[in-house]
């Protein structure tokens, strides 16, 4: 045991890489997009340090390019859920154990080598798997994840260094344990940073973690594995079991040993989760903390004082980024029927530069959604626009599954501001526009707070700052991240703290002191020094 009293080191924000033509970090990600493209991998469960092969398999496919097999990846099923749980339990014993400095060292170190020697690794994996752009890529696999394991580190510190008072006489202490029993990190496809940061969080506080990644990102996620033990990360503190939703979420939710949930996915399946978990209760050694993050119909509402170009702008990067494919992404926006025009055409004519394509070219601004199932359900809605008379389809509206699954970016308007693409979560590259009159502004504003069950991120556009004012009150509850001229997507560790309530999830703030307090369980205690010798107290005394 060190008699040091340790600091963590002060964090920073990972710069972001331009990847411009010319620079050093271009020519590596291009070269590493080489490598990982021409070689395919078997990826294996990996249980208590030790690889597993089921030999039931499941294929990864180039999104962008579905002809082409990235990896094969053997499935978990009850059978391998049960022994992670068991690996799970065995680890802890040694790394609850640890001293949550040496702990911290392990993530501090992946963060380094993320930033180094791993940087392209993760960021081409992210490239190929999920089909981001280079830029995507970089904010995503490269950068939140670094700035993941620098900050919250800093946090735990923070959380440790919160202690009681102690009156004359007495030594009042606490202790951050972490969970007795193991978390279950259930991570999606859509950002590699989350994939890292559900199952690692916890862990950092104590916790070990059975860790069922996206089966559409397994391949990132794999990287991010050997990552973590390139770290120095002990065998059994996570471990990592992908394969179907049920096949391996029942057995992890039906096991006694159950402490906590962290889920970033759909609504429909956090909410069977939490089922689940509250139908077992009686089992459980504890109640089990359930942190999610779900679903977001994510609203853009431009005031009649707003500033047209950057309102386009943040319109175009906030929607059709990453293929909207983002929990974040502005699906929805409320515009005055006076700067309509202006806006609309802008953003026309930016819609008509983008590139849609190989996210390997690097002229491509959108990549492909995921797969099969996200290429149906986005062309589905659509189709809906396309069939109703209170829409308009002003631009995109067609894809192509030939190659890969592309969707054009696509801009709709509606006289309905209840209609269907207003109203439901569609994470795909479609913005639907209602155009409000200005005089019914007050109405408007109504309609963008209570159309939606979500309350994830939102933002507001102005040059009035009365106005600002206004309409940050009246969407207090309507988002649990919201921007002021500015796109309602990217937030940044340290700066923004990630969440939403209402159907997006508990708003437990990834990226923040709340999220790792919910990782572990507080104990007090009390020390007295001159303890009392007798049982009496002084009011019965006779004088």
């Amino acid at each position: 045991m060190s008699n040091g009293l340790f600091r963590i080191p002060e964090p920073r924000n990972e710069p972001v890489l331009s990847y411009a033509p010319g620079t050093p970090e271009r020519t590596a990600l291009k070269k590493r997009l080489d490598e990982l493209s021409a070689r395919e991998l078997e990826i294996p469960l990996v249980i208590g340090g030790r690889e597993v092969r089921t030999g039931r398999m499941a294929e990864v496919r180039v999104p962008h390019r579905h002809a082409q097999r990235l990896a094969r990846c053997h499935q978990a099923g009850p059978a391998e859920v049960q022994a992670a749980i068991e690996a799970a339990a065995q680890a802890r014993r040694t790394w609850a154990a640890m001293d949550p400095h040496d702990r911290a060292a392990i993530f501090l170190k992946a963060a380094d080598l993320l930033a180094g020697p791993w940087r392209q690794t993760l960021n081409a994996a992210t490239m190929l798997g999920q089909s981001k752009t280079p830029y995507q890529a970089e904010i995503d696999a490269a950068c939140e994840i670094v700035d993941f394991w620098r900050w919250n580190p800093h946090f735990m510190e923070r959380i440790h260094a919160d202690q009681p008072v102690s009156p004359p006489g007495q030594w009042n202490r606490a202790e951050y344990r972490p969970l007795e029993g193991f978390v279950f990190a259930v991570t999606p496809f859509n950002f590699t940073s989350i994939a890292a940061n559900l199952p690692t969080a916890p862990a950092l506080m104590g916790n070990t973690v059975v860790w069922k990644p996206a089966s559409s990102a397994v391949y990132s996620a794999w990287y991010v594995l050997k990552l973590l033990e390139a770290a120095g990360l002990p065998p059994g503190v996570v471990n990592f079991v992908p394969g179907p939703g049920r096949q391996v979420g029942d057995p992890a939710l039906a096991s006694p040993e159950l402490a906590g949930l962290h889920f970033t996915g759909s609504t429909a399946v956090f909410q069977g989760m939490w089922r689940a978990i509250g139908e077992g209760l009686s089992r459980y050694r504890g109640y089990p903390r359930i942190v999610g993050e779900t679903g977001g119909k994510d609203f853009v509402f431009v005031h009649p004082s707003a500033e047209v170009d950057a309102t386009a702008v943040a319109l175009v990067r906030g929607a059709f980024e990453y293929q909207g494919q983002k929990c974040s992404a502005a699906s929805r926006a409320y515009v005055p029927e006076s700067l309509w025009p202006q806006v609309r055409d802008r953003i026309l004519a930016m819609i008509a530069e983008i590139r849609v394509g190989e996210v390997e070219d690097f002229s491509t601004f959108m990549g492909a959604v995921i797969d099969r199932a996200a290429f149906d359900s986005v062309r589905k809605y659509i189709g809906i626009a396309r069939d109703s008379s209170q829409a308009k389809i002003l631009a995109g509206g067609r894809s192509d599954d030939t190659k890969g699954f592309f969707i054009e970016p696509t801009l709709i308007e509606t006289v309905n501001p209840r209609f269907k693409l207003m109203e439901e979560e569609i994470f795909g590259p479609v913005l639907t526009v209602y155009v409000y009159a200005d005089i019914r502004l007050d109405e408007a504003a109504e309609l963008c707070a209570s159309t939606s069950p979500y309350g994830l991120t939102g933002a507001v556009f102005a040059r009035d700052r009365d106005a600002i004012a206004d309409l940050t009150r009246r969407f207090v509850d309507a988002a649990g991240n919201f921007y002021v001229n500015d796109k309602p997507t990217g937030a940044v560790v340290g700066q923004q703290p990630f969440g939403g309530a209402r159907a997006s999830g508990t708003n437990d703030k990834a990226g923040s002191m709340g999220n790792l307090l919910r990782w572990v369980s507080m104990r007090a205690i009390k020390e007295t020094f001159d303890p009392p010798t007798r049982y009496e107290y002084a009011y019965m005394r006779d004088r």
